[in-house]
């Protein structure tokens, strides 16, 4: 399997903003105010949407233009493949 650097640091955001996520339901159980907990429900969002980014931009990064500078994938294949990521950002 190939190496992702970027990926353990994208598991621990995300096992972060997982746990987060449990404690705002909990607020919501326990009746927390609906500010409180639309600023935790944004902190979230904010955390996903960054471990997004990072994967998005280390496939493109390293998969893509590694596949490319092999000449394991044809262009036409690796741009076909930037097109179907972007539909992600």
């Amino acid at each position: 399997m190939d190496s992702h650097p970027a990926h353990p640091e994208i598991i621990k955001r995300l096992k972060r903003a997982e746990g987060h996520l449990r404690s705002i339901v909990g607020m919501l159980e326990t009746g927390r105010g609906c500010l409180e907990v639309a600023q935790q429900l944004q902190a979230v969002e904010r955390a996903v949407a960054s471990a997004k980014k990072t994967l998005v931009q280390e496939h493109i990064d390293h998969c893509l233009e590694q596949a490319v500078r092999d000449g394991t994938s044809r262009p036409d294949d690796t741009i076909r493949a930037f097109r179907q990521l972007c539909k992600y950002l």
